[in-house]
């Protein structure tokens, strides 16, 4: 029952992760065996990747080449994500087509009952206003990206849809802001999403303390659970002493920035892999 409610509660919070970017303008095409999570007009890995739950090796040509063709086609670089173990075939296949593994695999933690632990005394957490708006965006986009970023960001903050909050927060040092996060809610599962920190002031607690303070005072509502990923081992011993434990965890795959956003040749025509039915006297078609 342990393990069922554990999953269940992983699984809400990868649905809450793509009703994140579907929020911010972003959308998601489900083919067979995986899930395409699509932002066109911010093209960065965080918004566009394929979320694999499973292809087996006789499909995986014509997986592959759907899912490429759908980012090609937009001139977007997407992330495959694959839970561990990795499938041969499915490493295989995607070395193939020019992409390689990230160097630290990304996990996926959930919250515990272990109240978090304060880090750094000296750094202010709070909900920001609305009017601090474009000091948030500033945090997360580069300059070409903003405008649509902070529109985007304008009408899930400001005109949530049913099931779903978002609470950006900021951090403040000396009365400086140096970090903030979004939180955003979906149903009973709540996300820390796009932490970051000023790199004057990284190594001092303050991304530590927006999720402690997230956790401590319910931003998006009361009744639901937080998660988190992290990209590095430091990152996921530091969480687990914010009170998280690794739910799941999966190998990233990306294009290297020079290779051609182009599906290789399949190589020689081979032989056909069916015929079609052979007609009976009768009219019938009967299996060959």
């Amino acid at each position: 029952m342990v393990d069922e409610l554990a999953e269940l509660a992983t699984e809400a919070a990868l649905e809450g992760e793509r009703q994140f970017v579907l929020t911010l303008g972003g959308y998601a095409l489900e083919i067979p065996g995986a899930t395409l999570v699509t932002h066109e007009k911010i093209p960065v890995p965080r918004f566009n990747f394929v979320q694999e739950m499973g292809v087996g090796p006789e499909r995986q040509t014509a997986f592959f080449e759907r899912a490429l063709d759908h980012y090609f086609q937009r001139a977007l670089r997407p992330t495959f994500r694959v839970p561990l173990p990795v499938p041969e075939h499915v490493d295989r296949g995607l070395r193939r087509l020019g992409f390689r593994p990230r160097a630290e695999t990304l996990s996926l933690l959930l919250s515990t009952d272990r109240p978090p632990t304060k880090f750094a005394p000296d750094v202010e957490v709070r909900v920001a206003e609305r009017k601090e708006i474009d000091l948030v965006a500033s945090f997360w986009s580069t300059p070409e990206e903003r405008p649509e970023f902070r529109t985007a960001l304008d009408i899930a903050w400001s005109h949530p849809n049913p099931h779903e909050a978002m609470a950006p927060l900021l951090a403040t040092l000396n009365g400086d802001p140096v970090a903030s996060a979004l939180v955003y809610r979906y149903r009973t599962s709540a996300g820390l999403h796009a932490v970051a920190t000023q790199p004057s002031a990284r190594g001092r607690g303050a991304a530590s303390e927006l999720v402690a303070f997230a956790r401590a005072h319910d931003p998006v509502g009361s009744g639901v659970r937080y998660s988190i990923f992290a990209d590095s081992r430091r990152l996921e011993s530091r969480l687990e002493q914010l009170g998280f434990r690794p739910a799941r965890e999966f190998q990233e795959y990306d294009l290297p920035h020079d290779a051609a956003l182009a599906i290789p040749a399949p190589g020689p025509a081979g032989p056909p892999q069916w015929r079609p039915p052979r007609r009976s006297a009768r009219g019938n078609s009967s299996p060959s």
